[in-house]
């Protein structure tokens, strides 16, 4: 068995003005090698599936880094070139999937003898490259085709600049204080960052961390109103920077093409051509499932929302509870009931002792090792980079972290795919390589980097995507990791280690004073629990509010209403939320998830993952938080299978039944 492959990208020889070139020269080099797979007179796995993988694989390769840099450090000219060059992939790709030449000749493998002597990755790599050639419209017309392919391009286009959109309009927004009165209840570590090394006053901006603690600790209530106004508008007609980066258009050209892409495959709506690729087996499932969870989460909410409006009347003599106080009255409210801050709690959680505690705990469970690397190629100063090993000490992969919020960066948190873990034509096998970004508050000048438990929690949702992208022991590369993966299956990992950060074992282990090195107190950790479920009800309605409104602009397109996106999400809001939002409220703009992240008609995938999640969990439960035998066997049965299997076949493997949703109504705080 030949050593395995590992060839770190070069991140600072990445040029803008080489990628488009470079991305040409694949794409001609591969439309060679597929011609060459189309006249194969011999047609089989090894010559015809597995040239398709390598040439997957080294496309993953050359453009994983770029996608990773656009992400991360956007620059106008690289976000030109990458525009420029997701036009050249899209065409590319809708090419292959109407090629019916070579569609044909994976149809001629399929019902070959030959196929039943593959292995599962490979029958299920056919499986759905010949599900894939019908989604990409293989059966239409020559003129059909073309629309399709044309619908394609533009719809990349379209999802790429509205994220530009959402980042320019996030980045032009800044709020210097000068005024002390504006600086009370805002934390230090805020204040030290805002400041910067050479201004005297902070400035504060929309960026993940600073706005969320505004809005949750600022005693200035005008402050608090004037940046609640920038980031719901953001991207929209309305706010301080009306129509400059305007989304309204672009939602309403991206909705019509992805109806007449579902069209043009004879699928009723959007909704259902989504979900070909997923688990749910049908729209009115998908929407019986959300509106269950509704039914049961709405009089918790308007108990709990009751609640927090009686507090603030006592507490403020605040007549009339706006938007901009939800936040603010609600971590008050937390003091007063749990009497602890979640401020408090950041001292305990500083990024490098949890670092340590996550690896440990990832070590005991799986029997891996992460060991961190100094000399790489770094796209920023932020980045770190640790090799994974197994128990005997083999390198199994690398993992990227970037975990620090910065101009210039998406908001939010993600893993994702650098280079996959695939066997090539030649025997040899390359490693899976991962990045991870978060948007946590950096360092302060005298002070590591604090996380929120919630912080935590992101932290170790996106370490379950990374798990499963690098333990995977799947050879073939659209199968392999989450490749392949229903996609309403692929936050199942992320979700279950979630469930790890309410654990006192696992938080004792995580945790250490920033000053003192002290680990999180008993008396603080049974308040934290005892508040585990606080405003369940009110987290849950607006999740399934996001959820519904994705849903349903996919399946009741209307195009006679040139409203109706706002109006289906104001019928949704008058049905699950309780939250008042005010006319200019213009959050669709900026939902990337479904715009540009690959969620679109799948936000659901969150609570339908999270079944599988919660149910999961209750093995683990009862039989060991740290039971390395349950490690290595989810690790065996769920994460080392990647996409090769069903989902739901995976799941029962490991359970020895289907989910039960009780379950999830009890992780959610829902149900006794």
């Amino acid at each position: 068995m030949k050593n395995p492959s590992v060839v770190l990208p070069l991140f600072s020889t990445i040029q803008p003005n080489d990628i488009v070139a470079q991305v040409k020269a694949f794409i001609a080099n591969a439309n060679k090698i597929i011609s060459e797979i189309c006249n194969t007179p011999t047609p089989s796995w090894n010559t015809v599936l597995q040239p398709l993988e390598d040439l997957s694989a080294k496309e993953a390769i050359l453009w994983g880094p770029i996608r990773h840099l656009n992400n991360v450090a956007s620059t106008p000219e690289l976000r030109a070139a990458y525009n420029e060059a997701i036009s050249l992939w899209t065409d590319y790709h809708s090419a292959i999937g109407q090629n019916a030449d070579l569609y044909q000749i994976i149809v001629q493998i399929k019902e070959s003898p030959a196929f039943e002597a593959l292995n599962n990755a490979q029958k299920t790599v056919i499986t759905h490259a010949l599900r894939d050639f019908y989604l990409s419209g293989v059966a239409l017309s020559a003129d059909k085709k073309e629309f399709f392919r044309d619908i394609s391009e533009q719809l990349a286009a379209l999802c790429s600049k509205f994220s530009a959109n959402v980042l320019d309009a996030t980045n032009a927004y800044t709020r210097a204080i000068h005024d002390e009165e504006e600086l009370s209840g805002l934390p230090t570590w805020l204040i030290e960052e805002t400041k910067g090394k050479e201004q005297e006053f902070p400035v504060l901006t929309l960026a993940a961390p600073i706005y969320s603690a505004v809005m949750q600790f600022s005693d200035h209530r005008p402050l608090r109103e004037d940046m609640y106004v920038a980031y719901v508008t953001r991207a929209s007609d309305v706010g301080p920077f009306a129509k400059q980066w305007d989304n309204g258009l672009i939602m309403k050209k991206i909705l019509k093409l992805r109806n007449e892409l579902a069209k043009l495959l004879s699928f009723e709506n959007y909704a259902t051509l989504s979900l070909a690729t997923k688990m749910a087996p049908s729209t009115v499932e998908v929407l019986s499932f959300l509106n269950a969870l509704a039914e049961k989460a709405l009089p918790i909410a308007k108990k709990e929302m009751l609640e927090l409006k009686k507090f603030a009347k006592q507490d403020s003599g605040l007549s009339a509870l706006q938007p901009w106080d939800i936040a603010y009255y609600s971590e008050k409210l937390r003091q007063n009931k749990y009497a602890y801050s979640s401020e408090a709690l950041r001292a305990y959680f500083p990024l490098p002792k949890v670092l340590i505690g996550l690896f440990e705990l990832l070590e005991k469970l799986f029997s891996i090792q992460f060991l961190p690397q100094d000399k790489f190629d770094r796209w920023h100063e932020d980045a770190l980079l640790y090799s994974l090993h197994n128990k005997e000490g083999h390198l199994q992969g690398h993992l990227y972290l970037d975990l620090y919020a910065r101009p210039g960066k998406q908001q939010g948190a993600w893993a994702d795919e650098c280079t996959p873990r695939y066997r090539d034509a030649r025997g040899v096998l390359h490693l899976p390589i991962t990045f991870v970004a978060c948007n946590f508050s950096r360092p302060g000048n005298n002070t590591p980097a604090l996380l929120t438990h919630n912080d935590v929690m992101t932290l170790f949702h996106e370490f379950g995507h990374a798990l499963h992208y690098l333990l995977t022991e799947i050879d073939e590369p659209s199968v392999a990791g989450t490749n392949g993966v229903a996609w309403d299956a692929v936050e199942f990992p992320s979700q279950l280690m979630e469930n790890w950060c309410w654990s006192e074992e696992v938080l004792t282990s995580l945790s250490g004073h920033y000053q003192t090195g002290e680990t999180l107190p008993n008396d603080l950790y049974q308040k934290l629990l005892a508040s585990k479920y606080y405003h369940c009800g009110l987290d849950l309605s607006r999740q399934l509010e996001f959820s519904l409104f994705d849903f349903n602009i996919h399946l009741q397109y209307n195009a006679k209403n040139p409203k109706w996106i706002q109006s289906t999400l104001d019928t949704l809001r008058s049905q699950v939320a309780v939250s008042p939002s005010p006319s200019y409220h213009r959050f669709q703009n900026s939902f990337t998830h479904i715009f540009d992240g690959g969620y679109d008609a799948g936000y659901y995938s969150y609570k339908w993952a999270e079944v599988l999640s919660a149910d999961a969990f209750q093995r683990f439960e009862q039989e060991g938080l740290y039971n390395t035998a349950l490690g290595q066997e989810f690790k065996d049965k769920i994460l080392s299978r990647g996409g090769s299997e069903d989902a739901m076949d995976l799941f029962v493997s490991f359970m020895g039944r289907k989910p039960q949703i009780d379950a999830l109504l009890v992780s959610l705080g829902i149900k006794d």
